[in-house]
């Protein structure tokens, strides 16, 4: 008999499994295609974005040359010469703040993108600086994605809506800063005279997430990838010590063998907690519709496979274990100066993304017991804290959803865990949501170009940017 109800019981799981998985049907994301600007309008704003990329302006913690940022600042005001006659400027040591006057100083927004770019190392398609725009409307160069394309639409925004006469409901800001790629001071600076002259920003609009094709292998749509959560940053160094000796009679657990040990160990049996938090779970909702079916069956029962996928997303993908647990990635090495002498201190460093469900000394403490076993000594080179989550449920977010619903109609969009860094995590003393998201949609060959090579952006796809950012700005009273 009870045989019987257990078979009864399984057998009811799975009809329920079943009608959760077939009645979840697509939505309009699945067929979503988004078609160039082939207008004039279009043409513009490229032309503008290959003269920006034609500034070099690579930064470094090495040694900062402001004066390339200056050039590029000239630029800025011959390209958009309403914004520069019209709001108030500052400048702190190469980055930028402007500030339009609204009609109220209540609730105040920025919008955000730097300046600044990596360096542009191998072999390119066009050279890196050249701003080169092909045939199909692709503009070519460091910085198109990363991030003078969505700063260019930032300040047309702007300077459309000057033209037209239009004087904001709220007081508008533009931040940029030129130290973004290595957390330099530049947006700590601008942050620090937010907070001395009484600025509490409503909405902070950095980069982020962009607009993808399949953001998740298996899912077959387009969405607007929101960051909403951002992840702390430390690195962290370990050391093995010895008495050293001659390469020639080696002896066991020499430091450079038990770093390899202690790496190994990490790699084989990760340390730290996975956790699907609520917004990668709603971002795994808002995706399910449109997944294959196999997928779709278990993350359409969340309910049900959350325990297993638990487990299994860090093997399955490395982006999505990174959006559920801590992370450390092994970066530099050094051990002996001579190639037949074995060292008497070797070290290697750690990169680490604190989650924020085991936050930055309890991630550390962790990995440092870790590396007891091998005898090695921990040193934190340099550790933050993970950065407060905006609420997906919360009007911020509700706002970049209308204003994508009336930009991008049938877009989907879904909030999600970004793993790398932004300059908006500075932003946090002085506003509490900070969303990491860039209007712009690219191609799986445009993301993986971001600090890579060919980097490059079609221009067509610009003015649908600069109509985000006019949005925003209208619709921002609505919300915030």
């Amino acid at each position: 008999m009870i045989g019987w109800i257990i078979l009864g019981l399984f057998i009811l799981l799975v009809l329920i499994v079943l009608f959760r998985t077939v009645t979840l049907k697509p939505t309009a994301a699945k067929t979503f295609k988004l078609e160039p600007d082939k207008s004039d309008r279009a043409v513009k704003y490229g032309a503008q974005l290959s003269k920006m990329v034609q500034d070099e302006t690579i930064s470094s913690r090495y040694g900062q040359d402001v004066t390339k940022f200056e050039k590029f600042h000239k630029t800025l005001e011959e390209l958009f010469p309403n914004v520069h006659k019209t709001c108030e400027k500052h400048v702190f040591d190469g980055s930028l703040l402007y500030k339009w006057t609204g009609k109220s100083s209540e609730s105040p927004i920025l919008f955000m993108s730097h300046q600044d770019v990596v360096e542009a190392t191998g072999k390119w398609e066009h050279e890196p600086f050249s701003g080169d725009i092909d045939e199909e409307g692709n503009v070519w160069g460091r910085g198109t994605v990363d991030t003078k394309a969505s700063l260019m639409c930032i300040f047309n925004a702007l300077e459309e809506l000057i033209a037209e006469g239009y004087q904001p409901e709220c007081d508008v800001y533009i931040g940029s800063s030129c130290t973004e790629e290595w957390s330099g001071p530049g947006a700590p600076s601008t942050v620090q005279y937010l907070k001395d002259n009484g600025i509490k920003l409503a909405l902070v609009l950095d980069e982020g997430g962009m607009i993808l094709e399949e953001p998740v292998g298996g899912v077959k749509g387009t969405y607007g990838m929101v960051g909403v959560v951002e992840k702390g940053y430390g690195d962290v160094k370990f050391t093995a010590r010895s008495g050293g000796g001659h390469a020639s009679a080696p002896k066991k657990n020499t430091p450079l063998v038990r770093l390899g040990k202690f790496m190994v160990d990490v790699e084989k049996k990760y340390p730290f907690k996975s956790y699907i938090s609520p917004t990668v779970e709603e971002m795994f909702t808002r995706m399910a519709p449109n997944m294959d079916f196999g997928m779709k069956l278990i993350f359409a029962n969340m309910w049900l496979f959350k325990p297993l996928l638990t487990m299994l997303l860090p093997t399955i993908s490395s982006a999505a274990g990174a959006m559920i647990r801590t992370t450390i990635g092994f970066t530099t090495a050094k051990g002996s100066d001579g190639l037949n002498v074995l060292p008497q201190e070797a070290y290697v460093t750690g990169n680490m993304r604190f989650i924020q469900h085991q936050p930055t000394q309890e991630s550390i403490a962790i990995i440092a017991e870790r590396a007891k076993k091998y005898d090695l000594e921990t040193e934190v080179i340099y550790a933050e804290e993970p950065f407060p989550i905006v609420d997906y449920k919360g009007n911020a977010f509700k706002l970049i959803e209308a204003v994508a619903a009336d930009v991008y109609p049938g877009l989907g969009i879904s909030p999600y865990c970004m793993t790398g860094g932004t300059d908006a995590k500075f932003y946090v003393p002085v506003c509490d949501n900070c969303i990491r998201f860039a209007p712009l949609y690219i191609n799986a060959q445009q993301y993986g170009s971001i600090h890579g090579l060919n980097e490059n952006i079609n221009q067509g796809y610009l003015p649908y940017g600069v109509d985000f950012y006019k949005t925003v700005i209208k619709k921002s009273k609505e919300f915030i």
